[in-house]
C-alpha cells in the first residue's frame, strides 16, 4: 500500500513538473518558409519545386553562419529582392511570365513534422514567397533552425536537441533505485 501512495505521489509531482516547466522551443524560436504556387495546375506545381530548390541553394551560403533566428531574419530581409530575382529567373527559364513576391511576416501554420521534429500549429514568423497569384498548393519548411537549409543538418551552431523532463526524472529515479 505504501508503494502505491509513493507511486501516486511521484506521478502527481511529475505532472506538476510537466505543467510547470515551459517548453524551451516556442513558435518564436523558428523562422519558416512558405512557397505558394500560382495554381494547382501541374506545370505551376512543378515550377514551385524548381523555385524552392533555387531559393534554398541561393540562401544556404548566407544562412550557414546564422546562429540565431534574429540573424537569419536579418539575412532573409536583406535578401528579399534577390530572392525575388532568383524566383523570377527560375520562372522565366521555365516559360512562365508571372513574377514572384517575397516578404517576411507572421503567419498561421498547421501542425507539421520535419525530419522527425513536429512543430505545433500556430503563428510563426515566415519567409513567404508567392508565385504569380499564389493561389495554388504550397510547400513549406523551416529556415531557422535549418531543417531545410544547410543540407537540413546542423552546422554545429544551431542544433536543436529535444529533451523530455519527464523521461529524465524517470531515468534518474530508476538509476537511484
Amino acid at each position: 500500500m505504501k508503494k502505491i501512495f509513493m507511486a501516486a505521489g511521484a506521478l502527481i509531482i511529475l505532472l506538476g513538473i510537466i505543467i510547470a516547466v515551459p517548453s524551451k522551443n516556442t513558435n518564436a524560436d523558428f523562422l519558416r518558409i512558405h512557397i505558394r504556387a500560382d495554381s494547382n495546375d501541374s506545370a505551376d506545381q512543378n515550377v514551385k519545386y524548381q523555385v524552392k530548390t533555387a531559393v534554398v541553394e541561393y540562401l544556404t551560403p548566407f544562412l550557414s553562419n546564422a546562429d540565431t533566428k534574429e540573424k537569419a531574419m536579418n539575412i532573409v530581409e536583406r535578401e528579399l529582392k534577390n530572392i525575388e530575382a532568383v524566383c523570377d529567373k527560375t520562372l522565366a527559364e521555365n516559360g512562365f511570365s508571372y513574377k514572384s513576391k517575397a516578404k517576411l511576416c507572421a503567419e498561421q501554420f498547421p501542425d507539421r513534422s520535419y525530419n522527425g521534429v513536429t512543430l505545433a500549429a500556430g503563428v510563426y514568423d515566415a519567409l513567404i514567397v508567392e508565385l504569380g497569384s499564389g493561389s495554388g498548393n504550397n510547400w513549406w519548411c523551416v529556415v531557422y533552425p535549418p531543417l531545410c537549409f544547410v543540407g537540413g543538418e546542423s552546422n554545429g551552431t544551431n542544433q536543436i536537441v529535444y529533451k523530455s523532463k519527464l523521461l529524465e526524472i524517470i531515468r534518474n529515479w530508476q538509476n537511484n533505485r
